[in-house]
């Protein structure tokens, strides 16, 4: 995620603030732009609509309505342009069902979660994945469906015919660290969850729909091999194959090839998240002890004039190695525990062309909704 800066004063600014620090401008994140914009309220009052706010600069025609998720919950800070029908922004009109906010432990829940999506949004739009302003007010993208563990009835984390399912006690931090450790898993966070199942989502639209299953085939194997028995193998077997390492980004990947697709997607992600952060500060990268090394500056991989993926691949290594050192100067352990072998780069490879060519079809802010689907207004579960 790249660092904003606010349009009035020129103050930094991240991705979830809602209020400028250094001039008090209420904030807000215009998707239609992907940009984050100081916005101020009409002066007659306007209905409830705003515009942005720059310094110096002649007044903005555009108008927005604050999501409805903001002005009734404060669990959102996107804006909805005002002509714009539907009342929840381009990324909470894709929740179809939140768990019941009656419920006290909920509502921290819920807003953790909307912030990873926000997050998973941004990412998919730089990529052309999902429109930025769909027409209509319909959504486009994976529908999202919140849910809490009831009495005899456990809710599992995936995805299914464009729904993707997540427990909201995933949303509490030591109840993921415990399934972390149970799972034997070096990583778990909320956004590798919902980078991970949209994974599934984009295996049906781009490789199943999008005619590329036997290109995935030769990469990634067989699909058609049952799911639920490699799963149930995966786990008899105490995890992955011996020699996982030499192939897979994990040692989930190695369940199944879907499984290994929605892996390797989410670890693509995380990679262009990071490579943009980094650019954004304008780091400058070389390996300690090999002075003859040329400093690179980081190529920013989200915008025009995309680097090629062997570019990528070599910055992405220190930035890594640095990543994982500031960690451990601060006593944590490695926020990057992985380690990519040539059969996990190829299948990264694969990813980062499939997604240029979506993208090379799709307009620069975003794609046109392929399967656009009129959300539902988020009800309590």
């Amino acid at each position: 995620m790249k660092t904003f800066h606010c349009q009035h004063c020129g103050h930094p600014i991240f991705f979830e603030n809602v209020q400028c620090l250094q001039c008090d401008s209420q904030l807000a994140f215009l998707a239609d732009r992907l940009n984050m914009a100081a916005v101020e309220p009409l002066a007659d009052g306007g209905n409830g609509l705003w515009r942005p706010r720059a310094r110096g600069r002649k007044a903005s025609a555009a108008r927005y309505r604050l999501c409805h998720n903001h002005t009734t919950q404060n669990a959102c800070n996107f804006a909805v342009p005002a002509d714009d029908p539907n009342p929840l922004c381009v990324s909470c009109r894709l929740t179809r069902i939140l768990p019941d906010l009656s419920q006290p432990e909920n509502p921290l829940r819920w807003y953790r979660l909307e912030a990873a999506k926000r997050r998973l949004f941004y990412t998919l739009a730089k990529l052309g994945l999902v429109a930025t302003s769909p027409p209509g007010g319909q959504a486009d993208g994976p529908i999202f469906e919140f849910l809490a563990d009831l009495p005899g009835q456990p809710v599992m984390t995936g995805h299914a015919q464009g729904v993707i399912t997540v427990n909201v006690a995933e949303a509490d931090d030591a109840e993921r660290v415990r399934r972390r450790e149970e799972m034997h898993e070096p990583y778990r966070t909320l956004l590798g969850h919902l980078r991970h199942e949209s994974g599934h989502y984009y295996w049906d639209r781009l490789i199943d729909e999008g005619g590329r299953v036997e290109g995935f085939r030769e990469v990634f194997g067989d699909e058609q091999q049952d799911y639920q028995q490699a799963l149930q193998a995966h786990y008899a077997r105490g995890g992955a194959v011996p020699d996982w390492q030499d192939h897979y980004v994990s040692a989930y990947a190695s369940a199944h090839p879907w499984e290994d697709f929605a892996e390797t997607w989410a670890h693509y992600l995380h990679m262009v998240d990071l490579l943009e952060t980094a650019a954004s500060y304008n780091t400058r990268l070389t390996i300690p002890g090999q002075e003859d090394l040329e400093v690179e500056e980081v190529v920013n991989p989200l915008e025009t004039g995309r680097p090629d993926f062997d570019t990528l691949v070599e910055q992405w290594v220190p930035l890594t190695l640095l990543l994982n050192s500031l960690n451990r100067s601060l006593g944590q352990e490695d926020a990057y525990p992985f380690a990519l072998s040539p059969g996990a780069l190829e299948k990264l490879r694969y990813v980062h062309d499939v997604i240029c060519q979506t993208r090379s079809a799709s307009p620069e802010k975003g794609a046109e909704p392929r399967r656009a689907e009129a959300a539902a207004a988020a009800t309590a579960a």
